[in-house]
């Protein structure tokens, strides 16, 4: 087993313990949502949920189910704090990224209570490092309130499609425009760029698309410069969920497979902008 040389007793003092034979299966999920400094670390006896968010505009949120964890030990119902997620993300990977075959940074994670720094213990061919990392009271999360009773209109797409229409859509323009409809043109998204308006359209039909369920014609405009961060995600994952809720808050999820074929997901929040009107 990984880092066996702790002691019982050191280990029996903290209040989380999470283990990862692979470091890469943590790292690779949280540089999805690395696009703010600091990060609100919330775990309960499910796992573990990663919020990074960004001027009251998009929220950013990792969910790490408990069983993708060799070890998972949680002694209180829910444990909370703030912690530098750029300093998190260097230390997860101070071995290097190594892709030989084999060869893993194994990983504990552990937290002791309000206060105390999240201490890590990484190891690899018989290196042991440990890393301290300062903790912070966490800020409570902004509530976008989308819940699931209020979606309008969802789609699931394979990621690919969705990789292959931002590389053809003009990303110099300042909004992604998405009209999910009943009829045609079923889901498009939109730009308006310095060399014109631009239009991606999936039939409701289409071999990418997985699911189609679309109530009443709803088009809406985002900031690309809030949706950037969520390119991260995408790149990672195979399937992606599209949802707009009555007041245009659109929600994007992606499911990612680590490399032990395990799933997690990432999911974005973005408010619509009310800035621009229709064109």
């Amino acid at each position: 087993m990984p880092l066996s040389t702790q002691s019982q007793a050191d280990i029996d003092q903290y209040i989380l313990i999470a283990s990862l034979d692979n470091a890469r299966n943590l790292s690779n999920i949280l540089k999805a949502i690395s696009f703010k400094d600091h990060a609100i670390f919330n775990a309960t006896q499910n796992g573990l949920k990663v919020t990074v968010e960004d001027s009251k505009c998009l929220q950013a949120n990792a969910f790490i189910q408990a069983d993708i964890f060799q070890e998972y030990t949680i002694k209180e119902d829910a444990v909370g704090f703030q912690v530098n997620l750029t300093v998190l993300l260097d230390c997860l990977t101070i071995f290097g990224a190594s892709t030989t075959p084999g060869v893993c940074t194994a990983l504990r994670m552990c937290y002791n209570g309000y206060g105390y720094p999240l201490t890590l213990f990484l190891e690899e061919g018989g290196v042991v490092t440990v890393c301290k990392i300062n903790t912070q009271e966490p800020e409570e999360p902004i509530d976008f309130d989308f819940c699931s009773t209020n979606v309008t209109n969802k789609v699931i797409l394979q990621s690919d499609s969705l990789k292959e229409a931002f590389s053809e859509l003009d990303m110099t323009s300042e909004v992604l425009q998405i009209t999910m409809s009943p009829s045609h043109p079923y889901f498009r998204l939109s730009t308006f760029g310095n060399s014109g308006n631009a239009h991606y359209d999936y039939p409701k039909d289409s071999d990418m698309m997985e699911l189609f369920q679309c109530t009443k014609l709803q088009t809406n405009r985002y900031k690309i410069s809030l949706l950037k961060p969520s390119t991260k995600a995408l790149a990672l994952s195979c399937k992606v969920s599209v949802r707009t809720d009555s007041r245009g808050f659109l929600s994007l999820q992606y499911l990612v497979r680590n490399d032990d074929g395990q799933i997690c997901f990432v999911e974005y929040y973005c408010c619509p902008d009310e800035e621009v009107g229709e064109e």
